[in-house]
């Protein structure tokens, strides 16, 4: 079983955001892959099982297995090609629990087709506010199965990059994840973002492919565009390419490859 760990939504190593990847001869026990992904310790780990012409995609957390994730389907994508499993012209599909994903190469990205999600607005939640130390100009929520996701914006980037949350009064919340926003003010994005979860055991995560399935049609219907950029500004930052199409949005970045290794248990 081959284990590579694959820095996403990044042009050069050590940026974007880590994911293990974890190619599988057969399927493996769900605690099995929990143990690998403690191992790990990354916010997201990935297992592959090839299946048929496409394959089965499961990510866990170093706490808990999620329904979706973007950056550790990108270094999938990325794992698949550069090991040359299938063809760089071939599209990878990946079966899901959030459904068929389907992965393309361009000239300069690699582009995930992912679900658009969009946030109900609702009244802002003082416990989020009070652990993040802000007050949001908007707060939106979409329920998960495992729990709810809100979505805050800010009225600057500023705001954005200055906070400093307590974790500890987040995870008691009861909100599994949280997204801050703001429009960007700088030309090269059309937002920034920020993404928390302590609840599923990641206090930030530095570059979150799933939150701009709910960040593009937000920011879209917004701005009154169907292409933007998005700049998630965590220590390590990321650049995310989004595109919107009613109720799928595209998702465009790059991934390095930063070791490669064979798991022996």
């Amino acid at each position: 079983m081959k284990l590579f760990h694959v820095d996403a939504f990044a042009e050069e190593p050590f940026t974007g955001n880590p994911a293990g990847v974890c190619v599988l001869d057969e399927p493996k026990p769900e605690s099995w892959m929990l143990l690998v992904a403690r191992e790990m310790n990354l916010s997201e780990t990935a297992f592959l099982v090839r299946k048929g012409t496409g394959y089965d995609l499961r990510w866990f957390t170093p706490t808990t297995e999620v329904s979706l994730c973007g950056h550790a389907t990108l270094a999938s994508a990325h794992v698949i090609w550069q090991e040359r499993l299938i063809a760089n012209t071939e599209t990878i599909v990946f079966m899901t629990k959030s459904g068929e994903l389907r992965a393309r190469r361009d000239a300069n990205n690699i582009d995930l087709d992912f679900p658009s999600r969009q946030v109900q607005q609702v009244q802002h939640k003082d416990e989020l506010n009070q652990a993040l130390r802000i007050t949001p100009i908007f707060t939106g929520k979409y329920s998960l199965p495992n729990g709810d996701l809100y979505l805050l914006e800010m009225d600057s980037d500023r705001g954005v990059k200055a906070i400093a949350p307590n974790y500890q009064q987040l995870l008691s919340s009861g909100a599994r994840a949280v997204i801050v926003t703001s429009p960007s003010s700088d030309s090269r994005y059309d937002f920034v973002s920020r993404f928390f979860a302590p609840a599923v055991g990641i206090n930030e995560d530095p570059v979150t492919g799933s939150a701009h399935c709910y960040l593009t049609p937000y920011w879209g219907s917004r701005l009154g565009k169907n292409e933007m950029t998005g700049y998630q500004a965590s220590e390590r930052t990321g650049i995310v390419t989004c595109k919107w199409a009613g109720d799928r949005v595209s998702l465009g970045g790059k991934a390095v490859t930063i070791f490669r290794a064979e798991l022996l248990v």
